[in-house]
């Protein structure tokens, strides 16, 4: 996956809290080691009923977000076991970013090392974000890497810690 300075995309709306690594990608998808295909597998239970038709309610299914690359969610976003094809099924779905009060510590690492950025933002800032995606479906958010900030739909900056690793 290529590196970026910064990011201007669709975001996702993905207004859930406690979104495990068993929701992002179920096990069932882990009899691989390849990175490639793990996005049909993304949030599958969610996504697909159990006939394999797509859910036309869930946020990915819908046209404007399918080709985001941003996506915002809720707290502890990527919690439970640990399972770096959570972040391979993201990152081969086009997802580049994912925007979150908090992540699950091997998640976050996990997303470090495989190039796939975890921004922290306040639980009100995300509530922000998410609130305004909603509201206009197909909506953009930037990520500024080097300025760590995050530009909303409406222009308003939140700022970011993140280490100097993750910039190189």
């Amino acid at each position: 996956m290529e590196q970026f300075d910064t990011l201007k995309a669709v975001a996702i709306p993905l207004d859930r809290g406690n979104v495990d690594t068993d929701a992002i990608i179920p096990a069932r998808f882990l009899k691989t080691i390849t990175r490639t295909g793990l996005g049909e597998g993304l949030f599958h239970a969610w996504r697909f009923d159990e006939s394999g038709k797509e859910v036309p309610g869930f946020t990915l299914n819908r046209l404007p977000y399918r080709s985001g690359k941003i996506l915002v969610a809720g707290e502890n976003f990527g919690c439970g076991s640990s399972r770096e094809h959570a972040v391979w099924s993201l990152m081969d779905f086009g997802i580049r970013a994912v925007i979150a009060p908090s992540f699950g510590d091997i998640f976050y690492n996990n997303g470090l090392k495989n190039g796939l950025l975890p921004v922290r933002l306040a639980p009100g800032e995300v509530r922000d974000l998410i609130s305004q995606l909603q509201e206009v479906p197909g909506s953009e958010i930037s990520v500024d890497l080097p300025a760590q900030t995050v530009t909303g739909p409406d222009g308003k900056g939140y700022p970011f810690d993140i280490g100097s690793f993750p910039k190189e």
